[in-house]
């Protein structure tokens, strides 16, 4: 990066927050996408420069630098993100949000809280725990998510059965736009509950993935937290018997936090890795089943409604936690799975399909393991169809791509999308995944994609050919 442009940054938010040393640089430059793919920090990263501003107008002043010199903006979070959506691929400006962690306003009469952008997840349910009547329910898996990260992302991962992912949590944000103006798009500080003035805009930044603003204050909805839950862990010979079971679940009016599936093989795996035990042994996998009641009669009568239907469909036990500390072991192994098996993993496409159909996706995804004699370990949430499938290296100690790559991964894709699927359900697009878009939608739904893309950015420097490309 030319040494006239660290200059100016300098001036903007101070010399101590502009940082070049191609170590540290290459540190921020890194996400959580797979290694092996070569996405990981390539070498322009060396000509990055990483800036860390304090502020919103900080933030604003970048961004108005960077369109009248035309440098490329990445905004950073946590570094959580699996589909290569700020890993620089040219000379960048990188923007790191982990100053901007101040803010945690909880308003109880609102029943929400103000977050700034790079709180992290950890943070907040930290500061939640000291108000014992209100709860954030969304649990993405990594507690080093940034909330603003969360938002742009649209976040899920395990509980998102009863209250959904990050969209239907967020009751209003403000954002620094492209070409750095300062927005808060109406929503009036998130306490608003009603607002029907003109076109969401807030809804097209959930979920852009930071290439149409950056976020820098989320306001989220707080639910009442029940005083009982339990975790269910419910073994099954047969996965198809595990998966038939959830839609009757559901059906039945019992509405769980979370609702996975585990392979045995995997799990028993994750848990050793992390020096614990998981406490199913029998059966091809597990229905991981968390539950939350306003009593412990309501805990109990859900726990055995759930154990009824799983017997019907052959499930061999059910193991039931239900204190905190054994529920908190139970969802850190499950959510280790991905760590214990990164330094192996090529790719982890995250396809996802009707619920009813999640069966038959395994299914195929069986097949296609067989076809190209690829590891292929499967993890499900299972009671809304998204499915993740991970492509192994062939040889753990080369570090090479395996030559089927490309086209199983396109399989997959299609064997989703032929369920009535889509190719991501929480990961999103980024670098990784565009030449797929393309696969599920029209080329008129594309450009108008585009057409939002320049609408935002006119001069498309803000996280520049992510998702689509702009010609």
């Amino acid at each position: 990066m030319e040494k006239t442009v660290v200059n100016d940054l300098m001036n903007i938010v101070g010399e101590k927050w502009v940082d070049t040393d191609a170590e540290r640089v290459f540190s921020y430059a890194k996400e959580w996408t797979i290694e092996s793919y070569g996405l990981v920090a390539p070498e322009p990263a060396e000509d990055c420069v990483v800036v860390k501003p304090c502020e919103a107008q900080e933030i604003s002043e970048i961004m108005e630098y960077a369109n009248e010199n035309s440098i490329p903006v990445l905004p950073k979070g946590g570094n959580t993100a699996l589909s290569a959506n700020a890993i620089p691929d040219e000379p960048s400006i990188i923007i790191v949000l982990e100053r901007m962690n101040e803010k945690i306003e909880i308003d109880e009469q609102n029943m929400t809280v103000t977050c700034d952008a790079g709180v992290t997840l950890e943070s907040l349910l930290e500061k939640l725990s000291e108000h014992d009547k209100l709860y954030f329910p969304l649990h993405p898996g990594d507690e080093g998510a940034q909330i603003g990260g969360m938002a742009i992302m649209n976040a899920g991962g395990v509980r998102a059965v009863r209250d959904g992912v990050m969209r239907d949590q967020i009751r209003g944000l403000k954002a620094v736009l492209p070409t750095g103006e300062i927005v808060d798009f109406g929503n009036r500080d998130g306490k608003l509950i009603k607002n029907n003035a003109g076109y969401d805009l807030s809804h097209l930044m959930i979920g852009s993935e930071g290439t149409l603003g950056i976020v820098t204050e989320v306001t989220l909805d707080l639910k009442p937290e029940p005083p009982y839950s339990a975790t269910l862990i419910i073994p099954f010979e047969k996965r198809n018997d595990a998966f038939r079971a959830v839609p009757e679940i559901l059906q039945e009016g019992i509405i769980p936090l979370a609702i996975e599936y585990v392979e045995r093989e995997q799990i028993l795996a994750t848990a050793e890795d992390l020096g614990k035990e998981w406490p199913a042994t029998e059966g091809a996998g597990d229905l991981m089943v968390i539950l939350a009641e306003d009593s412990e009669e309501d805990l109990f009568e859900s726990a055995a409604g759930i154990e009824n239907i799983c017997e019907e469909h052959n499930s061999i036990n059910t193991l039931m936690a239900d204190t905190t500390q054994e529920e908190k072991e139970l969802l850190e192994i499950r959510s280790h799975f991905l760590p214990a098996i990164e330094d192996d993993v090529v790719d982890c496409p995250d396809i996802t399909v009707p619920r009813s159909e999640l069966g038959d996706l395994m299914d195929k995804l069986d097949e296609l393991s067989e076809e190209y004699d690829a590891d292929m370990p499967l993890m499900a949430h299972a009671a809304d169809g998204n499915l993740h499938a991970f492509i192994m290296l062939e040889d753990p100690e080369v570090d090479e791509i395996p030559d089927y790559y490309e086209e199983l991964k396109h399989d997959m894709y299609q064997a989703a999308l032929d369920l009535g699927g889509t190719i991501t359900g929480e990961h999103g697009v980024g670098a990784l995944r565009k030449k797929q878009l393309k696969m599920q939608y029209t080329e008129r739904e594309i450009e108008i994609m585009k057409s939002l893309k320049q609408a935002f950015d006119p001069n498309n420097v803000l996280s520049p050919n992510r998702i689509v490309d702009i010609d």
